[in-house]
């Protein structure tokens, strides 16, 4: 199988809600397991992620977690989770994703002569997306 890079988003409580609204939008296999499932029921929120992995049709891989007690969660704008690709499916993902959440850059043509957009999810989450346009 070889090596990996897949995004693994933190989150601090709501990693469930999160990765099961990605499921929601984007189809897929959804492995979860808590801190107390792997172990570790001490944690004072045994019932919080310490591990998720969805697997969508389309080939991606996202993971998730909610950090924990000890460790700082601060969220921030230097990671995006970008999509892109020539599936003009990627228009439904865009506007469920921004449900709740704030469009950055409205999807539309751009001067690379691409659709693209960019949003902050409802979870906090950046999502960039580009939709290439056959070229003639």
């Amino acid at each position: 199988m070889g090596s990996q890079l897949n995004p693994c988003l933190a989150f601090n409580g709501d990693a469930r809600q999160a990765i099961e609204f990605y499921r929601d939008v984007l189809g897929g296999e959804l492995e979860m397991g808590t801190y107390a499932d792997y172990g570790s029921a001490d944690v004072p929120h045994p019932d919080r992620i310490m591990h998720a992995t969805l697997r969508t049709p389309d080939g991606y891989t996202l993971m998730a977690w909610d950090v924990r007690e000890d460790m700082p969660h601060v969220p921030g704008n230097n990671v995006a989770v970008f999509l892109g690709g020539d599936d003009a499916g990627l228009r439904g993902h865009f506007e469920r994703l921004s449900a709740g959440g704030i469009v950055t850059l409205p999807l539309g043509e751009q001067s690379w002569g691409d659709e693209a957009g960019s949003l902050v999810d409802r979870f906090g989450i950046t999502w960039m997306f580009n939709i290439t346009q056959p070229r003639s």
